[in-house]
């Protein structure tokens, strides 16, 4: 576990997979992430929980584990508790009913606050409808997924250590490329991945969209909690 400031001074608590890959500034599992936002951070690990165990799987056993680090990182000062994969949004309910403080599993929570949202997300094949359900995702709104065995995916999924930054943002990009030229109705564009957010404004250039990530959320929640 990082610390970057006391529990006294309040900070925002992430839970993280059990993972080892690379993650760059924008990543929400990144220290750098925060340090240059200003919000003091705690970083729980969820042991076991590899990224097929939570997106492929949606592993059932992993639920007390997530339960347990969500109370952890609130009895350590969490003022606002967040996750590292954007399908824990599954459990919403669940992890915000562990604690009292303010609990943002997942991106795909802001779909339901944009008009004409679009998603796009690290796998689409295990994207489906009851997780986006109890998500709050309205009905209808299309997706389009990372190529599968393209670079970003594919070293996520294998936990490498090592990682094509490059050619991550061109995959991000050539999803999102997809999901517009699919669905051109779509005005906003949300990416799941808690991985992605690095890649958010190239996505935005290519689309000419307005783009929407978990790190920039939470960057406007916590402000609003600190003004």
């Amino acid at each position: 576990m990082k610390d970057t400031k006391t529990a006294a001074e309040g900070c925002l608590g992430v839970i993280m997979l059990d993972t080892r890959f690379p993650r760059p500034p924008g990543d929400i599992g990144s220290p750098v992430t925060w340090e240059r936002a200003g919000i003091p951070v705690r970083f729980v690990t969820v042991p076991g929980a590899s990224a097929r165990r939570v997106v492929q799987a949606q592993d059932p056993a992993l639920l007390e584990p997530f339960v347990a680090a969500t109370r952890s990182l609130a009895r350590q000062g969490a003022r606002l508790i967040t996750t590292s994969c954007g399908f824990l949004a599954g459990w919403q309910a669940e992890l915000q009913a562990a604690v009292d403080v303010p609990v943002i599993t997942s991106s795909l929570l802001q779909c339901a606050r944009l008009p004409s949202p679009g998603i796009v997300t690290f796998d689409a094949a295990s994207l489906q409808a009851g997780l986006l359900q109890r998500a709050g995702v309205p009905a209808g709104t299309p997706a389009e997924g990372l190529r599968p065995g393209c670079e970003l995916q594919s070293r996520i999924l294998a936990d490498d250590t090592s990682l094509d930054l490059r050619q991550a943002s061109d995959d991000v990009v050539e999803a999102a490329m997809r999901l517009v030229a699919r669905h051109p109705e779509v005005q906003h564009l949300v990416l799941e991945c808690t991985n992605m957010p690095p890649y958010r404004a190239a996505v935005a250039q290519a689309t000419g969209r307005p783009v929407h990530d978990l790190e920039s959320w939470l960057q406007e929640i916590w402000s609003g909690q600190h003004v």
